[in-house]
């Protein structure tokens, strides 16, 4: 193996163990912070001694191992850190075994309430929490945040710092601060499967490793809380996107658009879980509306988790209307089984699609939402209707630099047969995005404007 292939493996083997590597470390040192240092030294010793010795045959154990050592090199050292020697010796025994599976997922699920403490701002958790747990770079963070990356930066530093400072339990904390943390906990969640669903950077158009962190979590999560509709409307909308991710990749590894898929590619199963996840999600939310169920303090109606990161209230229609009393992500579910009900393409709903994105709208009033809504008014009634309401929000600041804008835009404007505008669209697309495979995709269709 060359040298240039084992950095290569180093890096896939540091995307893939990296949030357990983190999180086992967190559950021994009980510092989020210090946990990633350990983490982050013996990366650098792989990078070190792997080209020459080669990949070990569990690299994940040859992680842990070499952070261990590191962990008691730092405790002997460090007169604050001795005081916790005793208790944590046992647990320290460079002979002792990795910990079972569901010692592992455990130990993530408490890193993310961690990182979700109420001591930091929900930016700073957020960010933390999608920089320890999801591998993502602070460029990453930033372009899901659609803010500078030194903001999310100095975020991370601040929010380690504090946690430190405030020597922040290790652990998943119960009754009603549990559901004070779990709208935060929440968006993590779906932020993560979102940049493993469609990367922000680099060369694949999916990170899948990503995807199904997230649905773990979410599925934990949904045993951990019952009762909470939004949970089970995460783990809906997760499972049914998920089942797509087959059919969203062609042969060379290119981007393969929605109404483009090969629906008998798409995992029934995985379609069949959600959609059984987005009913039990409705049932819980309408006895919640009803007075029949108690659901978690601070959760209902207020405190909703939003996609860009807002807090909004439980959408209020009037009885009877699509989204009736149903939470963000629930409705996004919603959305999804239309998708996933539908053989073809010619088949979907785009009218009730619509509508759950207007009930979404009045939840959230977030222009990432509009945008989506846009789409869906111009299936259901003409380029036009999408194009007037994209109009009003093309200014708006926050969607400044984001490419998903110009490139909706220019599929409007394709179908208008505004040619010219529409290429300009693409072309300013692509210039934003940094994914090469999604930046490859609007160059081509920039080119397919010219020629036509």
């Amino acid at each position: 193996m060359t040298a240039v292939d084992t950095h290569r493996a180093i890096e896939a083997v540091w995307r893939i163990e990296a949030a357990r590597l983190i999180a086992g470390l967190a559950g021994l040192v009980r510092d989020v912070g210090l946990a990633e240092e350990l983490a982050q030294d013996a990366l650098v010793a792989a990078l070190e001694q792997w080209p020459e010795s080669g990949v070990p045959r569990n690299p994940g154990a040859w992680l842990m191992t070499v952070s261990k050592r590191r962990a008691i090199d730092l405790i002997r050292r460090n007169e604050r850190l001795q005081r916790n020697l005793a208790e944590l010796g046992h647990r320290l025994d460079l002979e002792e075994e990795l910990p079972e599976v569901d010692e592992i997922e455990d130990d993530l699920l408490r890193l993310v309430f961690t990182a979700c403490h109420p001591a930091l701002s929900m930016e700073a958790r957020v960010a933390l929490t999608l920089r320890v747990l999801g591998g993502l770079t602070t460029d990453e963070i930033a372009r899901a945040f659609l803010v500078p990356e030194p903001t999310v930066a100095q975020r991370i530093v601040r929010a380690k710092r504090t946690l430190a400072d405030k020597q922040v339990p290790f652990e998943v904390p119960q009754g009603a601060e549990l559901a004070g943390r779990l709208s935060s906990v929440l968006e993590v969640i779906y932020l993560i499967f979102n940049e493993g669903y469609s990367a922000t950077a680099g060369d694949d158009w999916m990170r899948p490793g990503l995807c199904e962190d997230a649905l773990r979590l979410g599925r934990v999560l949904a045993g951990l809380m019952p009762r909470e509709p939004e949970v089970h409307g995460l783990v809906a909308l997760m499972e049914i996107q998920a089942s797509r991710a087959a059919a969203r990749v062609g042969p060379s590894g290119e981007p393969v658009l929605l109404l483009e898929q090969d629906r008998t590619r798409w995992d029934r199963l995985l379609i069949g879980r959600g959609l059984a996840a987005l009913d039990r999600a409705e049932k819980l939310a309408e006895k919640l509306a009803e007075g029949k169920a108690e659901g978690p303090a601070g959760i209902l109606p207020d405190g909703r988790a939003l996609p860009d990161g807002r807090a909004g209230k439980a959408v209020e229609v009037p009885a009877g209307k699509p989204g009736s009393g149903l939470g963000a992500y629930t409705l996004q579910a919603a959305i999804a089984a239309c998708h996933a009900r539908a053989i073809t393409p010619e088949d979907t709903d785009w009218v009730r699609i619509a509508e759950l994105y207007e009930a979404l709208a009045r939840m959230s009033r977030s222009p990432v939402v509009e945008l989506n809504r846009a789409v869906a008014l111009s299936m259901a009634y003409g380029p036009a209707a999408g194009l007037e309401l994209l109009d009003q929000i093309v200014d708006e600041p926050s969607l400044k630099g984001y490419h998903l804008l110009p490139s909706v835009r220019g599929d409007l404007l394709v179908k208008l047969g505004r040619a010219a505008e529409a290429r300009s669209e693409f072309e300013r697309a692509a210039g934003m995005t940094r994914n090469a495979r999604e930046r490859a995709l609007l160059e081509e269709r920039a080119a397919a404007c010219r020629s036509s």
